[in-house]
Parts: structure tokens; sequence; C-alpha cells
């Protein structure tokens, strides 16, 4: 019955958050605030729960890691450098308000560790919000989200070995043993994974593995957590691998729940945590205005630089996990706890707004940011060249290609396929398609368009979203572009919208599949 509470309580307050625009998980913090001041205590169930989910977030992490990706210096050299100026910075603005402010008992008492040790765990931005907001606007392929992406796995890394570390564990004879048969082990693990075909099969084998990977290394002496990152790790790259971390995606977050419970329930802030909490909160654009900085060094374009920063400009649930492990050891009171909670729920207040907008923040104030951009770019952000194409396909995924394999097997056309995510142009060029990188929502491209209007007569607009579409229309509309655009919808109702923007012919690819479909059956029936 109790459970059952939780989970009700979790969910109408999750939903409640979200009807605000707000992630969830400010739900779930306030849930466990409310059931603790009718009387509720952190039961082993929830405390299952949070450490479950602990351990698949690690363990996602791992399915996805590219070491390639990871290696690029606008990727680990801004994360390993902001994470090192923005320790010290927060270590040192902590010292400064323990002097300026005595009177706050939750600053008495400081040392310079204890500072740096919080401003260490208030340097991660928050992986979950980052990739749902990513993931919702579907740019989680983008340049500017890779190497958010990148940003957050570098942290997380740091994050799983200080918590090896922290554990104070002392390997036994056994781990370098352990350690050496992954090796062979990969290789039944992944024949596994692709015979345990798609559905429920595959989900306990995922399941199994995070929870059975985190246990075999506590036995050999190493932290769990670490264990589960380094076998998710070991699947990485493997087409399968990528489909394994979506199944286990709803799993992961469900179990996380529990974990932001369990949080709030440690006990309601008090106003002193409260107002420490809003001062963390002023240097969260602090944070913001560093990530642009180095990111606009390493070359990125201000418009890639403006919208990575905006996914990164808040605290962390590791942040939380963090402060965890130094309230356990009795590193920091347990009053910082809530106070980083709390912290942590108002800077995602402050940044779901900002970044539904981020696109249109972009565009009211791109002149004042191209100042920062240097002259200098990375070589996927130069002007973008489309040779001497006739026809152009934009999003190429599964009706992009069909439609770009069409035109070039009946016709004579020079077709260009363009994708804002990077994987897929990469995987359209390994199949012979003329591809590049490019998205259509970025202000910037169009100006970086070189397109001959005397060549290209056809344009495609086959990307998922009706905004991407329509943006797409309006752009081409104020280059001059005097061909002709077609367009994919999902519903009928959007069709006078595209047809407002300028799109001439539209194809609601959820009707006209099923007539494509019998006439294609017909034909093959009549031959």
């Amino acid at each position: 019955m109790i459970e059952l509470l939780w989970i009700c309580a979790a969910f109408v307050l999750g939903f409640v958050a979200r009807q605000m625009h707000l992630p969830p998980l400010i739900g779930y913090l306030v849930t466990g605030f409310l059931l603790y001041t009718v009387g509720f205590v952190n039961g082993p169930i929830i405390q299952q729960f949070a450490d479950l989910g602990v351990t698949l977030l690690l363990f996602t992490i791992g399915l996805k890691l590219r070491v390639r990706g990871l290696l690029r210096p606008h990727v680990w050299g801004v994360g390993v450098v902001h994470m090192g100026l923005v320790t010290v910075l927060i270590g040192l603005v902590l010292v400064g308000l323990s002097l300026v402010l005595p009177g706050i008992a939750l600053l008495g008492d400081f040392t310079v560790t204890t500072a740096l040790l919080l401003g260490f765990a208030l340097s991660y931005s928050s992986t979950v919000f980052a990739v749902k907001v990513l993931e919702d606007k579907g740019e989680m392929g983008t340049i500017y989200g890779q190497a958010a992406i990148g940003i957050l796995i570098i942290q997380d890394l740091v994050a799983v070995v200080f918590l090896a570390v922290s554990a104070g564990k002392t390997p036994t004879l056994w781990a370098p043993l352990l350690l050496v048969a992954l090796v062979p082990l990969r290789w039944a693990l992944l024949r596994i994974m692709h015979r345990a075909g798609h559905e429920e099969l595959l989900i306990l084998f995922g399941l199994s593995l995070a929870v059975g990977s985190y246990e075999g290394f506590e036995l050999v002496g190493i932290k769990g957590d670490l264990g589960a990152l380094i076998v998710g790790a070991m699947l990485a790259g493997d087409a399968k691998a990528s489909e394994l971390a979506k199944r286990l995606l709803g799993f992961k977050d469900f179990f996380l729940v529990g974990f932001f419970i369990s949080i709030g329930l440690n006990g309601i802030p008090t106003a002193e945590a409260v107002l420490v909490a809003v001062l963390l909160v002023v240097l969260v654009p602090v944070k913001s205005l560093l990530f642009f900085d180095l990111f606009t060094r390493f070359r990125l374009r201000s418009r890639s630089s403006f919208l990575a920063t905006l996914s990164l400009s808040n605290y962390s649930e590791f942040g939380l996990i963090i402060a965890v492990v130094a309230v356990s050891a009795g590193w920091v009171a347990e009053a910082w706890l809530l106070t980083i909670a709390l912290a942590l729920a108002l800077s995602f207040v402050l940044a779901a707004p900002l970044n539904l907008t981020a696109h249109a923040l972009y565009d009211r104030i791109h002149a004042w940011l191209n100042r920062f951009q240097r002259p200098t770019r990375l070589p996927e952000e130069e002007e973008v060249v489309i040779g001497d194409a006739t026809v152009l396909v934009f999003g190429m995924g599964r009706v992009g290609s069909g439609a770009y394999d069409y035109l070039q097997g009946h016709s004579q056309e020079r077709v260009l396929g363009l994708d804002m995510d990077g994987t897929t142009v990469a995987q359209q060029q390994e199949h012979g398609r003329a591809a590049i990188q490019a998205s259509a929502l970025d202000s910037d491209f169009w100006d970086r368009l070189q397109l001959d209007h005397s060549a290209v007569h056809l344009v495609m607009l086959a990307m998922p979203q009706l905004e991407e579409n329509l943006f797409a229309a309006e752009k081409l509309s104020s280059l001059g572009y005097g061909g002709r655009i077609a367009a994919i919808v999902k519903y009928g109702e959007d069709r006078d919208a595209l047809q407002a923007a300028g799109v001439d012919h539209i194809y609601n690819f959820y009707t006209e599949a099923g007539a494509g479909f019998a006439a294609d059956a017909f034909e093959a029936l009549a031959t």
C-alpha cells in the first residue's frame, strides 16, 4: 500500500511539473519532501529503486560510449577545463560566503577541502535533463548535441572514478582475473544480445547484465557502479547496443524516480538551505558563460556553442550522487544534500523554458553572439557546398532515403541528402548515397548554403517534425528559391500550414503509404 502511495504521488506531481514545461524529476523531489512531512521515511524498497536507477544510468551511459567522439578537443578539452574552473570558482565563492555570512550554520566550520568538494559536485551538468531536451527536439545527432552529450559522458566518467575511489575498497586478487575475463566474454555477450530478439528477452538481458556486473565487481572489491559502466562500454559500438539502451531507457527513468524521492525524504530544506540554494543558482549563468567561451575557443560556431551551452546550464543529479557519498563519509554536513537538491530543482526551473525557446532566442541575439565566433571553425561547420545537385532531400530517415533511391533509380537527377544527425549521414555515405550533415533549423546553415537556383529545381522536405519542414520552407522562400517544394505530413490538419509556407506538393505518408501498398500488391498480382 505504501509503495502504491508514493508511486501515485510521484506520478501526480511529475505530471504537474510536465504541464508546466518542467522536467518531471522536480515533481519527484517535491514528492519526497511531501512524504517526509507526513511521516514517511526512506525505506529499503525506495532505496533499492534508487540504487538500481543509478546502476542502470551508468550501464546505459556505457552502452553509448564512443571513445572516438570523446577524443575530439572540443569535447574532452571543454569538459575537463570547464570542470576544473567551475570546481575552483564555486569553491572560492563558498569560502567567501562563509566569511561574509558567518551567521549561516550551513557555512560554518567550512574548510577549503569541503568547499572544493562541493564545487566539484556542482560542476556537473544534468545528463537526464540534457538527453531529454535533445531527444524531444530531435537534436541528439547534431554537432552541438553530440558535443553536449560527449561532455556529459566525460563528466560521468570522472564521477565514476570518484565513486570508485571514495568507496575506500581494496580490490581482491580476483579483480585482475575478472578484468582479463571480460575480453573473451565480450564476444559471448554480443552473441547472446543479438539472439535475444527485440522484445522482453532483450530487456531482461540488459537488466541482468547491469545488475550482474554491479554485483560481480563488488565481489572482487571494485565499486559496482564502475563495473556497470565498464561492461556497458564493452558492448558500445555494436548496432544492437543502441537498441538495448533505448529499451532500457524507460526502466532507468522509472527506477531513478526512487533516487529523487529518496533525496526529498531526507527532510524539508530550512530557510538557510533555501538561501544558499538560491545563491548557488545565481552561479549557473557563470557556468554558462564559461561553457560558451570555451566552445567558441575550440572553434565551434556561435550557434552551436549557444545551443550546447543552454542544454548544459544546470546542476546535475550526479552532483546529488556525489553529495550522498560525501555525506555518508562524513565529509560534508547532511544539510548540504537538501541544499544541492533544491539548487538542482531551481536550475531546472530556469533552464527548461530557455531550452524550449532556444532557436528563437538565438535568432534574436545571434548578431551579438557572432562577435565571439572565431574566424576558423571546425571542418563540419564551414560553408555548405551542394555541388552539382539538382534535387535536395532534407531528412535522410526511412522516407528520405527511400525518396533518394527512387529518384536515383528512375531519373537522371543528381540527388543530395541532408540530415542533422552525423551518424545518419555516415550510414548514408556507407550505402553509397551522397549526403552531408546540416540542420534545417539552423539559421546560420541557410546563410552558409551555396544554393544554385538555376540548378536545383526540387527540394523534398522529409523531416519527421512539422516545425522543421515549415522552417525550411519559409527559409527557401526568403532566399528567393523558385523551384518546386514537396513535403511530408503525418496529420491532415498540417496541410494548410505547409501550403501557406509555399510547399507545392504535400504527401501524407500515413494515408498514402496504404494506397501505395495496395497499388503495388495489385500490380504484383496482375503480373
